[in-house]
């Protein structure tokens, strides 16, 4: 959720901003934290009532640039930490702190990234987003991983063109010290501009992504951080066999990558783990399996998260009909569906189609525990089958969520489709254990977590008086 925060609803207010220089108290001269930083007056948040607004810790980034796309902080699976990328002056430094308490477990020895690519500092003026170094937590084989990544040129000067990668420093997440040492270090070869490059780990397995705007490009690498072998993914319309009589398997992709291998999305329609498992036969009760006037397959994967992913099919096999579409949750290791539902959301919101294309108008998201699962205003409890709609019924606006707690609580914000740009967004909070989700309004100005169950705590998102980005961690009540 860092990485995309909450799709076009509040992103602006997060994401892009002026930064301020910041102040040095409680930082070293990288700006990194000092280990009595925690111990600071805590900033005034206007909470939800899950959480206690004067129980937790404060950090700030003072380094990042005006206007970015992502942000360098990080949920550590299996560590209960969060772990922050920091500038020094010898590199940079990744840096862990307790998700409780504050107390920072471990600190890196400066990593220097390649020399950014080209136009990489992006123009504020134009609304153009900077480039960053990046941190995410990867669990694989039982063990959770801090991964520090950076796209640029390796060997570049003024006699070489250099070769332009995606440089990945993977450390241990159970690591200890002030100067460690990352296990490997790899280096993914791709061709992206700025803003481009896509690096996750939804499916259990790192996927390095690159040369389109969006969630999802086209072209991929996977990488296994504990070997750190990495798996080219060239053309994914050769990976599954229905791709030989189907339309349009040019513009497949690799969503996501597991043990059992990559989940493949076809450009024209469905979905697959080669020599597993295939649409066809894990569609919803009442879906055709084939769609349109090409006889194409039915189903496209929309998103994946935390080794589950939710697709959307056309309903009475009539490509493009005006008819709600059908939403699953199934398993990405067998494709089984979880729970299903009908909902108006068309999956964007500019064309109601996304196959064959990187974006997505809102991530998929989780609850720590697994069982509730949402992406914008569709949303489901696993554990009951049942999904919740949450898009306009004509009189109720659309909710969008951000985040979920174990409870079913969820936050999010009002979608206003004819409201003014940078009007701030309406919070709403959701209860996902009912039938009807809820809905309720928090009000403009109330913060919600990004992350949820981060070590009894949730992980907010602001902006300081500087324009500084501020993690906060608040306990749960």
């Amino acid at each position: 959720m860092a990485r995309t925060m909450l799709g076009v609803v509040v992103v602006a207010t997060m994401v892009v901003g002026c930064s301020g220089s910041g102040g040095s108290d409680g930082k070293d001269k990288g700006g990194a934290p000092e280990a009595d930083s925690a111990a600071k007056p805590l900033a005034k948040l206007a909470v939800p009532a899950a959480y206690d607004g004067a129980k937790g810790w404060d950090e700030t980034l003072n380094w990042v640039p005006d206007s970015v796309g992502t942000l360098p902080v990080a949920v550590v699976p299996r560590s209960g930490s969060v772990a922050m990328m920091y500038a020094a002056s010898d590199g940079y430094m990744v840096k862990t702190r307790d998700a409780r308490g504050g107390q920072v477990r471990w600190s890196s020895a400066p990593w220097n990234p390649p020399t950014p690519v080209e136009g990489a500092a992006g123009d504020p003026d134009e609304g153009e987003a900077a480039e960053i170094l990046d941190v995410v937590g990867v669990e694989q084989g039982g063990r959770g991983y801090v991964v520090a990544y950076a796209h640029g040129m390796r060997g570049k000067d003024d006699l070489h063109e250099g070769t332009e990668v995606v440089r990945l420093a993977v450390y241990p997440a159970d690591a200890s010290g002030s100067a460690v040492k990352p296990l490997r270090e790899v280096d993914v070869p791709v061709s992206a501009d700025p803003g481009e490059v896509q690096v996750s780990a939804h499916g259990g397995r790192l996927l390095v992504g690159w040369g389109e705007e969006g969630m999802y490009p086209e072209s991929s690498h996977a990488v296994d951080v504990v070997t750190g072998k990495v798996t080219a993914y060239k053309e994914p319309g050769q990976l599954l066999p229905q791709c030989e009589d189907a339309a349009g398997c040019s513009d497949s992709r690799v969503m996501a990558v597991g043990a059992d291998g990559p989940l493949v999305a076809m450009g024209g329609g469905g979905f697959g783990v080669p020599g597993r498992w295939f649409s066809d036969g894990v569609r919803p009760a009442g879906v055709a399996a084939q769609t349109g006037v090409l006889d194409s397959p039915n189903g496209e994967v929309y998103g994946v998260a935390d080794g589950s992913f939710l697709a959307q099919w056309e309903r009475g096999g009539t490509y493009g009909a005006d008819v709600a579409p059908m939403w699953s949750v199934h398993d990405l290791r067998t494709g089984n569906p979880q729970a299903s539902m009908s909902c108006g959301y068309k999956g964007t919101a500019d064309s109601g189609m996304f196959e064959s294309d990187a974006t997505r108008d809102y991530p998929v998201i989780t609850s720590p525990s697994g069982r509730y699962l949402a992406a914008g205003p569709v949303a489901f409890d696993l554990k009951r089958k049942k999904g919740i709609c949450l898009q306009s019924d004509g009189d109720r606006k659309t909710i969008v969520l951000a985040s979920i707690q174990d409870d079913g609580t969820a936050y999010g914000a009002v979608k206003e489709d004819s409201a003014a740009g940078d009007a701030e967004p309406v919070v709403a909070q959701a209860d996902l254990a009912t039938a009807t989700g809820e809905p309720k309004v928090l009000g403009v100005g109330t913060d919600f977590p990004f992350y949820t169950g981060v070590n009894g705590s949730g992980l907010f998102l602001t902006r300081d008086d500087d324009k500084n980005v501020r993690i906060s961690l608040r306990r749960e009540r």
